[in-house]
């Protein structure tokens, strides 16, 4: 018999008890004398072996409960994990920050000291050590280590039950990987995405999750964090008020769970108000600043915009939502205009009306366009840097012009390369690329309104530097992935070409492939970088900050995923419209 079917077969003993084994049973108790902590299968196993401990256990539940023992004892770690775990789902974990720390800390102390409730439980060891690992606390891997090889899946319970949630959980579980010599990750990504997969193929996907949610962690790592108030409207839509269940028992009462939904859709009516202000507020701005005259912009969705921005800023953090959201609009007009929309005359005009920003008066603005867009540019820098000036009590102006010319110096180089007909080596274009990536005209503006004080010591700091540098690289690298086709065709370079190229400067479909595969490595190396500078808490830039960072990694890593996010694939327009224009469809009982 496999093991998993016996271990299946000791877990719902109070079925089976003429004929199991009842001695093979006794591998399967805990220290606490119970069989999975079950006081139905303990009981059925005390009876047929007059086990001491598992007599014990029972003795223990018949003092502490006098009229009914639950189905599961203990069962505090898993439910309080799970539960919040529900909480970040129905986007309402910002509401219990201390209750949630609590149990963090608790599943902390437990899994250094090798506590059997979450050791032993596949679903509830990877989900706490994700969601400690992402809280920044300091946890090995190695409490997962149990679950690195695909027979400890085959031999549990889990396995025998096809458990789709418990492999996911464990996948989730290693994506958040900040260190290369993490094997134990690498092999537990690897056979639970392998499985994962082989049950979408066979439609084996467990009732209890969808098999759309097992789809999106395959094809988007993080997008579990992505896309969130979509995510958190889905849940709520889908979320039954009968209880929840782990396994035998319920652990979430009726009236808790009707709580917790009537507290969600309180918060998603709050949130979608205020994301349909900050699209009016974008329509307006856009019109004053004039940026719809300009005729060789692509059309600006401002919906979707608005929505990226829901994705990286809590709706407290108003104003910060807003700078950001018009950094990525000026940003993709600023770069529309450097691939074909301007002359070189035009692009020259605009760098030079950059670098000289308050001493401009002097240039003369050789097209309306170019007026436009430099005003567009300044007018709005200067308002977001003066209401950062307020909260940062000091002037940033400095450093939001600093960032500004050294993101147009390097589109102005790409230019360069383009009318040229030069061909970088990866090394120059992704010294270039970083920066014209435009994350950190997108960023830094916003950091200064998040809340934190930032000093110019902060600014200057490796930590600070790292973190753009690693987060412009990722966008980079997911954007080449993405678009590298249509950038061939208009004859841009990009990373996937640059190393499609053989020694022979001839390119094939084998190896922009190859390619392909290498662009990948490199991206999953940024990302794991990034992933530790966010997590490490002894730096200087304060976690709220960081937090943005890679917030905005993860919204465009999800952006490219299908190409150019421009292009507005039907996922990403049913997202938009669900969070911003569209009521909810269930309302509370």
């Amino acid at each position: 018999m496999a093991l998993g079917r016996k271990a299946y077969m000791a877990y719902i003993a109070e079925g089976l008890a003429d004929v199991l084994e009842w001695d093979d049973v006794q591998k399967y108790q805990r220290k606490n004398g119970s069989l999975f902590n079950s006081p139905s299968a303990t009981s059925a196993f005390a009876i047929h072996t007059h086990n001491t401990n598992a007599l014990k256990y029972l003795e223990f539940l018949g003092n502490k409960f006098v009229d009914s023992a639950p189905m599961a004892y203990p069962l505090s770690i898993q439910s309080q994990i799970f539960l919040v775990d529900i909480l970040e789902n129905m986007g309402i974990s910002h509401r219990f920050s201390c209750e949630i720390k609590n149990i963090l800390d608790m599943t902390y102390r437990s899994l250094l000291q090798n506590c059997e409730d979450i050791i032993m439980d596949m679903e509830t060891c990877a989900m706490g050590f994700r969601m400690l690992r992402m809280h920044g606390y300091d946890i090995s891997c190695d409490v997962l280590s149990l679950f690195a090889e695909e027979s400890r899946f085959h031999d549990s319970v889990e396995g025998h039950m096809n458990d789709t949630k418990a492999l996911l959980e464990l996948y989730k579980a290693s994506l958040v990987s900040t260190s290369e010599d993490e094997r134990t990750l690498e092999n537990i990504g690897s056979w639970s995405g392998k499985l994962l997969k082989q049950q979408l193929c066979s439609n084996t996907v467990s009732r209890s999750i969808s098999p759309e949610e097992v789809e999106y962690a395959l094809n988007l790592p993080f997008y579990s964090a992505t896309l969130q108030p979509f995510k958190h409207k889905r849940n709520i839509e889908c979320f039954g008020t009968e209880g929840i269940r782990i396994h035998k028992s319920a652990y979430l009462a009726c009236d808790a769970t009707e709580n917790i939904l009537a507290l969600a859709i309180e918060d998603f009516h709050l949130s979608q108000s205020i994301y349909q202000q900050q699209l009016q507020y974008i329509e307006r701005w856009v019109k004053e600043v004039r940026l719809d005259q300009l005729k060789f912009a692509r059309d600006l969705p401002l919906s979707l915009f608005v929505f990226l921005a829901t994705n990286v800023f809590p709706c407290e953090l108003y104003d910060a939502s807003i700078a950001w959201t018009q950094k990525c609009i000026l940003t993709t007009v600023v770069d529309d205009f450097f691939e074909g929309g301007g002359s070189t005359k035009e692009l020259r005009n605009f760098v030079t009306l950059i670098e000289k920003w308050d001493m401009h008066a002097g240039i003369e603005f050789c097209s309306e366009d170019i007026e436009i867009l430099f005003r567009a540019v300044y007018d709005t820098n200067n308002q977001i840097a003066a209401i950062g000036a307020k909260l940062q009590n000091r002037s940033v102006i400095d450093h939001i012009v600093e960032i500004w010319v050294k993101y147009v110096r390097t589109l102005m180089i790409e230019a360069e390369w383009t009318t040229k007909g030069h061909v970088p080596t990866m090394e120059e274009y992704m010294s270039v690329a970083e920066t014209s990536s435009a994350l950190g005209p997108v960023v830094v503006p916003s950091l200064y309104l998040v809340g934190p004080k930032l000093s110019d010591d902060m600014i200057r700091d490796p930590e600070y530097k790292n973190l753009l540098r690693y987060l412009g690289i990722g966008i980079r690298l997911i954007n080449d992935i993405g678009t590298y086709e249509k950038e061939m065709s208009e004859g841009y370079v990009n990373s996937v070409l640059l190393r499609a190229f053989g020694d022979d400067a001839v390119m094939s479909p084998s190896s922009i492939e190859a390619a392909k595969r290498e662009i990948h490595v490199l991206l999953a190396n940024s990302q794991r970088e990034l992933l530790k500078l966010v997590l490490n808490e002894g730096g200087p830039i304060p976690r709220p900050c960081k937090d943005i960072f890679w917030n905005t990694y993860k919204i465009g890593r999800q952006f490219y995923s299908e190409g150019d996010g421009f292009n507005m694939p039907q996922y990403l327009v049913a997202a938009v419209n669900a969070v911003i224009h569209e009521p909810l469809q269930q309302t509370p009982s």
